[in-house]
């Protein structure tokens, strides 16, 4: 049977539809993500996409709900803190597998129910370990969209620095970029090993964020031992 007969005769479910706007998102992009792209995919009409997904807004945040179904649990047994940073690195390869994903968990304005219980277990994993709610819920603000297997970085893409191909007009970027930026230069110097070209090693991403991973956990654990609470004494008090 040919494919799009087959899918002609397949039931149109709302699980069905937002596995194929994944696979569609995957193969042209998320911009060739629309209601009638997706009809066209799944081999109905719109209007009976419409009866399982709302709008261009359900149907995103469905897709993210079936990126969230692909984050693996950690394994049992593993302490808070590994815990955490082993369904943080899982969002982190969903991630990676999907790379348009970032650009529409952060355009989500609506929280689903899917979404709303990822950042519950996660919160349960800190609080399972022994913190505070308190902690948690500071603990969640400073890894930020980190929960989501990316970074908000300060240093992004490749355009950051962009260097010419040329060696002479490289070289006279080189020499205005340390008259003009010189501890940029210093932090591009350093991460390509003073090899710095187009075809140059650059940051490495994997690396930069779960650097990062670390060191927020490794604060939060200490902050954690230490009894630490953001509740302040009043004014005037010992």
């Amino acid at each position: 049977m040919p494919a799009a007969e087959e899918a002609r005769r397949t039931p149109l479910t709302r699980e069905r539809a937002l596995s194929e706007a994944v696979a569609l998102a995957d193969a042209e992009g998320i911009d060739a993500v629309s209601m009638r792209n997706l009809a066209a995919r799944l081999g109905v009409v719109p209007m009976a996409l419409y009866k399982h997904v709302a709008n261009k807004e359900d149907l995103l945040g469905g897709v993210v709900d079936v990126l969230i179904g692909e984050y693996a649990a950690p394994e049992p047994g593993l302490e808070w803190k590994e815990a955490v940073r082993a369904r943080i690195l899982s969002a982190r390869d969903v991630l990676l597998r999907h790379p348009w994903a970032r650009r529409v968990i952060e355009t989500r304005a609506k929280r689903t129910p899917v979404v709303l219980g990822y950042m519950d277990s996660l919160a349960g994993m800190f609080m399972a370990g022994g913190l505070s709610a308190d902690l948690t819920h500071h603990a969640m603000h400073v890894l930020g969209h980190r929960i989501w297997g990316f970074n908000p970085e300060a240093f992004e893409g490749p355009d950051a620095l962009p260097v010419p191909e040329d060696p002479a007009e490289r070289e006279r970027m080189i020499q205005y970029v340390s008259q003009t930026y010189p501890n940029i230069l210093a932090i591009a110097v350093a991460t390509s090993g003073g090899a710095i070209g187009p075809d140059g090693p650059g940051c490495d991403e994997q690396y930069e964020f779960e650097l990062g991973l670390d060191l927020i956990l490794d604060a939060v654990e200490r902050l954690h031992e230490a009894g630490w609470t953001s509740r302040r004494a009043p004014a005037g008090s010992p």
